[in-house]
């Protein structure tokens, strides 16, 4: 429980002094070291959810990151293949912008560009069959990580909706979360270590 003490004293930020700052920043550091729980507990909401798929959304997202893992790719590329499409529930007309958002802090430009471009070249495989144009991705014909996106689409994303593909639980993937989320490479906290 907070009591008073534990709390800035300011009602606008402008009145704020160096003593609230530290409050608050003591209270950030443990808000930003629970991240990766959160996190966890918000890829189980994709939990049940089959959306009309084979597999829930979570179990989708789990052999995404599997596939990653079983061809070789390092853990910033596991993790963004698992937390590809953790924006479902919040940002049903742009979940790969909520997904590229909580990953951007912790994984290169580039992961972070596919992770955020996904749905477009995703939509390479379905979105004729919804009267949308199919090939939406090829905007980003010359941008330096389209083929990597092409590739992500194809070899991890596409195929991940088996019902009988070997899927790990997600606390296969715990330590792995925790460890990525545990070094922000980019964010205006960069040197802030949690």
């Amino acid at each position: 429980m907070t009591t008073t003490a534990d709390r800035a004293t300011f009602t606008t930020m402008q009145e704020g002094t160096a003593e609230d700052w530290a409050i608050i920043g003591g209270h950030a550091m443990q808000f930003m070291a629970a991240l990766p729980d959160r996190v966890l507990d918000h890829l189980r909401l994709l939990g049940g959810d089959f959306g009309g798929f084979a597999v829930d959304r979570l179990t989708h997202s789990l052999q995404t990151a599997a596939r990653a893992e079983k061809a070789g790719r390092d853990d910033a590329y596991v993790f963004c293949a698992l937390m590809h499409d953790i924006g479902d529930t919040l940002g049903a007309y742009n979940h790969a912008d909520v997904a590229a958002s909580i990953v951007k802090p912790f994984v290169s430009e580039d992961l972070h560009w596919m992770v955020e471009h996904h749905a477009e070249f995703q939509g390479y495989y379905f979105f004729h069959h919804i009267g949308l144009d199919r090939n939406v991705r090829d905007k980003y014909a010359d941008h330096p990580q389209y083929d990597a996106t092409v590739e992500f689409c194809a070899d991890f994303d596409s195929p991940a909706f088996d019902p009988s593909y070997p899927t790990p639980p997600l606390e296969h993937y715990e330590a792995l979360v925790r460890s990525v989320m545990a070094s922000p490479i980019r964010s205006i906290y960069r040197d802030t270590k949690v």
